[in-house]
């Protein structure tokens, strides 16, 4: 017990003293913040969090209230082979900012609390039993950014909602180019059949619904294909569940 006692008082003064020498930073600019991993007031405010109504496909922001599930018109026009899906921010200002730090610059801090905005806004679609699996990177991509984002956040997301994490459950068969640019058709046409579930983790898919995990959803072309992928191995469902959501709006 005394031990214990003793560890936990070293513990304590031994972060007091990193915070006096490193103190505590703001994600987006770097400002003096009270807690590690945290945005300062303005950044907060200028970070579009999703909030209130928001499709119950895809996690874009709807205009008013509703006491049922709605779902914005692209997904009610082209409806999407999972069944639910959520979106912690709106991919602009502030919130595009901290996507492309985490994506291209080596940034990964930004995976914790970005887990945990994944975690409040997927926890009411989140199955008991769900598996956690993210968007892959094709290995040459892979080896040239040295991690994939995607996987951070969703080791992040599965820790949060106590569920298990398969971070290779997917992968890409051939290096597909940058969707940057192209449109929806060309961006569906691009990624068809491109994703798969790895031989050595369908038993881990089959028979458990899945959340799929990525940073960035902008037509959901790469959502589909691997919902499809992970379907087709014997998922019983799937839900998606992405950082930021494109919004024509915005």
């Amino acid at each position: 017990m005394f031990a214990d006692t003793m560890q936990s008082t070293l513990r304590g003064a031994a972060t007091a003293v990193l915070r006096t020498v490193y103190p505590p930073r703001c994600l987006s600019c770097g400002g003096l913040v009270e807690e590690e991993f945290g945005l300062c007031p303005t950044c907060f405010r200028d970070t579009p969090f999703v909030a209130g109504l928001a499709c119950d496909a895809c996690g874009v922001p709807l205009p008013g209230s509703s006491d049922r599930a709605e779902h914005c018109d692209d997904c009610l026009q082209g409806p999407r082979p999972w069944a639910q899906g959520r979106a912690a921010l709106v991919y602009r200002d502030r919130a595009r900012q901290l996507v492309m730090a985490l994506k291209h610059g080596d940034r990964q801090d930004i995976a914790i609390p970005a887990a945990r905005w994944m975690t409040r806004v997927t926890r009411p679609i989140a199955a008991a039993d769900a598996v956690v699996v993210p968007v892959p990177l094709h290995l040459t991509r892979h080896l040239k950014r040295r991690y994939n984002q995607s996987a951070l956040l969703a080791r992040g997301l599965a820790r949060g909602l106590g569920l298990q994490a398969c971070p290779d459950a997917l992968v890409r068969r051939s290096a597909t180019p940058s969707l940057d640019g192209k449109g929806r058709d060309e961006r569906y046409q691009t990624l068809d059949g491109q994703l798969a579930v790895a031989p050595s983790r369908v038993a881990q898919i089959a028979g458990r619904p899945v959340i799929v995990v990525d940073d960035v959803m902008t037509s959901g072309a790469t959502l589909d294909a691997a919902t499809r992928a992970l379907l087709a191995s014997g998922a019983t469902s799937v839900c998606i569940s992405v950082l930021a959501r494109v919004s024509r709006d915005a």
